[in-house]
């Protein structure tokens, strides 16, 4: 069964995935509400751009799956809610997962569930609830038929950084990755590398697991274009892009873009003139 929801999740023509990440509005950060501040609108412009999936919580969920029809984008449902993403971090940190997180998602008829695995400086105790949050999901998705995917985030120190800001360290990042394939991961979500021609290392890890490349901060489209074709072309099942669509000034046009860039394989020189034709 869970095949058939991962066919729901990857483009039949590329096997690959564009899924967009609308969530960012769970971990209670305002400058995470930068482009999604009228979320149905927000998500009524993704759905006509069309990508694979919208990546939502169980809030925001309804918006999309009232949309008529059978073509608009599947549903990867967020489960887990934290408080580590600020520039000044409360005095106890967490990471907790919404209750009964695979049948909400059944109910809500998405194709594949998301949980963090957080690795932060001098915090294993918040790594220590996500492999809980993790060890009591995966049977369950088992059970369902649901698909799991797993995101290894390897932070910088909070101090370093100034705020949330993850960690492109291939050494850092490869251990991680490799631990939520261990954990059961069916589709891996990780951070670039800070070189990116190292990041078939983090596929070869993988196994037989798909890696989707998360997008990160905001950045200027002839990078992130070009990060992204170079990250095709290293092995990766495709991506998770969030602020770089949903802060861009013409959302539509970027995800037409990388579209072009993950599913046919555009160059990002030529998928740059989507942008700004």
């Amino acid at each position: 069964m869970k095949d058939y929801r991962l066919k729901r999740l990857f483009n039949a023509k590329s096997n690959r995935c564009f899924d967009v990440a609308v969530d960012h509005g769970f971990f209670n950060e305002g400058g995470f509400l930068q482009g999604i501040e009228n979320i149905k609108r927000c998500i009524e412009v993704l759905v006509e751009a069309a990508p694979d999936a919208i990546q939502l919580t169980i809030g925001q969920a309804p918006y999309l799956q009232s949309v008529p029809g059978r073509e608009k984008p599947s549903l990867v449902l967020r489960t887990d809610v934290a408080n580590v993403y600020g520039k000044n971090l409360p005095r106890t940190l967490f990471s907790r997962m919404i209750e009964e997180a695979v049948i909400q998602a059944l109910r809500l008829d998405a194709v594949c569930v998301v949980v963090n695995l957080f690795q932060i400086p001098d915090e294993p105790e918040v790594t220590d609830q996500c492999i809980n949050n993790i060890l009591k999901l995966k049977p369950v998705c088992d059970s369902y038929g649901m698909p799991l995917m797993i995101e290894p985030l390897v932070f910088r120190a909070n101090k370093e950084a100034g705020g949330y800001m993850v960690d492109g360290d291939e050494k850092k990042i490869i251990p991680l990755v490799r631990q939520a394939v261990e954990l059961g991961a069916d589709i891996i979500k990780a951070d670039p590398t800070d070189d990116v021609s190292v990041y078939h290392k983090v596929v070869e890890t993988s196994g037989d697991i798909p890696v989707l490349v998360r997008g990160g901060s905001k950045a200027p489209d002839e990078e992130i274009l070009q990060r992204t074709e170079a990250l095709i072309e290293q092995g990766a099942a495709g991506i998770v892009y969030g602020r770089n669509i949903i802060q861009h000034t013409d959302p539509s046009a970027m995800t037409r873009a990388l579209m072009s860039v993950v599913h046919d394989g555009t160059s990002a020189k030529d998928a740059l003139s989507i942008i700004t034709s």
